[in-house]
C-alpha cells in the first residue's frame, strides 16, 4: 500500500503535513533549529508579535502544575519592526510556510500590524489573536463577544489578502456563536483552543505564584475541554479548524482530527519534547495504514460517523 497524503490546505496554506507549532512555544524558531529542522513542520507559526516591542509580564512568568503549566508571558516580543528586518527573511529561506501570530491592543493596530505583513511575501498566513488571557486589554476583549469579533476580523480581512486564521477562547460561554461571527466576517479557518484561566497559591507567601495573579493554562490537563471546543465548532462551521491544546502524543493529534480538526498545532509539548513533530507525523501515517485511510481528509471528523 502506498504511503498515505498527509498534505492539507488551510485556505491557500499548503502544508506538506497536518501540524503546526502553537503560537508562543516555538519563539521564532531559531532556538529549535540545531535540535529539529523547521523543515519538519507543515508550518511554523510564530509568536505573538504586536506594534511596538513588548517586555511582557514580571518574572516569574510559568508555573507548572499536575498535567499542565500556567503560563503569564504578556506577548513578551521585538515588535513588528524588527520581526520585518531580523526573522522574516531567516525564516523565508526555509521552506516551510510561515504564519504570523497578531495581537493588538485596538482595532487600529491589528490593522496596521495586517498592513504591515501584507507587504511581506514570506508570510503565508496570519492567525489573528482575540484569545490571550495574559494582557489586560485587547486581545480577548474581542474574542469574548460574537458582535466585536466579527468587526474586528472583518476590518482585518479588508486589510490582508491572503490565508487569515483566528485563534478563539475558551474562556467564553458562546464559542460556536463567536467562530460563526468570525467566519461570517471573513475568516479562512479558526485556531481553537488558546488556554484557559488559571491560577496557583503559594501557601507560604500566602499570594499567588504568578505576579500577575492568573495565566494561561496549556497542556494535558486541557485536551478534553479543547477537543469539546472542536467538535462544537466543527459542527456549526465550514471554515477548516486548527486543533490545539493538550497534543503531547500521535494519539492526541489523532484525536483532533477525528473531531473535526483538519490540522493540529503542538505547544507545551515542544518544550518537553522538541522532535514531537516527527513522531506526530509518523503516528499519523501508521494510524492511517492501519484504517486504510489513503487521504487525511478521509479521517477529519470521523467521529461523528
Amino acid at each position: 500500500m502506498p504511503d498515505p497524503v498527509i498534505s492539507v490546505k488551510i485556505g491557500d496554506l499548503q502544508m506538506k503535513n497536518p501540524v503546526m507549532t502553537a503560537s508562543g512555544c516555538y519563539g521564532y524558531g531559531e532556538e529549535y533549529q540545531d535540535i529539529v529542522p523547521l523543515e519538519a513542520w507543515g508550518a511554523v507559526v510564530v509568536k505573538g508579535t504586536t506594534c511596538a516591542p513588548r517586555e511582557g509580564n514580571p518574572p516569574p512568568r510559568l508555573v507548572e502544575t499536575p498535567s499542565g503549566l500556567i503560563n503569564s508571558v504578556g506577548l513578551h516580543n521585538p515588535g513588528i519592526e524588527t520581526v520585518i528586518e531580523r526573522e522574516l527573511p531567516r525564516l523565508g529561506e526555509k521552506g516551510v510556510p510561515v504564519v504570523v501570530n497578531l495581537a493588538g491592543e485596538s482595532e487600529e493596530e491589528y490593522i496596521y500590524l495586517a498592513r504591515r505583513l501584507e507587504e511581506r511575501a514570506e508570510v503565508e498566513a496570519v492567525e489573528l489573536n482575540i484569545s490571550c488571557p495574559n494582557v489586560k486589554k485587547g486581545g480577548i476583549a474581542f474574542g469574548s463577544d460574537a458582535v466585536s469579533a466579527g468587526k474586528l476580523v472583518a476590518k482585518v480581512r479588508e486589510n490582508f489578502s491572503r490565508t487569515l486564521l483566528v485563534k478563539l477562547t475558551p474562556n467564553v460561554g458562546n464559542l460556536p456563536e463567536i467562530a460563526g461571527a468570525v467566519e461570517k466576517a471573513g475568516a479562512d479557518a479558526l485556531s481553537l483552543i488558546n488556554t484557559l484561566r488559571a491560577m496557583v497559591i503559594d501557601i507560604h507567601a500566602q499570594k499567588p505564584v504568578l505576579p500577575a495573579g492568573t495565566g494561561g493554562l496549556s497542556g494535558p490537563a486541557i485536551k478534553p475541554v479543547a477537543l469539546r471546543a472542536v467538535w462544537e465548532v466543527t459542527a456549526s462551521v465550514n471554515v477548516p479548524v486548527v486543533g490545539m491544546g493538550g497534543i503531547f502524543t500521535p494519539e492526541d493529534a489523532i484525536e483532533f482530527i477525528l473531531a473535526g480538526a483538519n490540522a493540529v498545532a503542538v505547544g507545551s509539548a515542544i518544550f518537553v519534547n522538541p522532535r514531537i513533530p516527527a513522531e506526530i507525523v509518523e503516528g499519523i501515517n501508521s494510524y492511517m495504514k492501519q484504517k486504510g485511510y489513503e487521504n487525511i481528509g478521509e479521517m477529519v471528523g470521523a467521529a461523528r460517523q
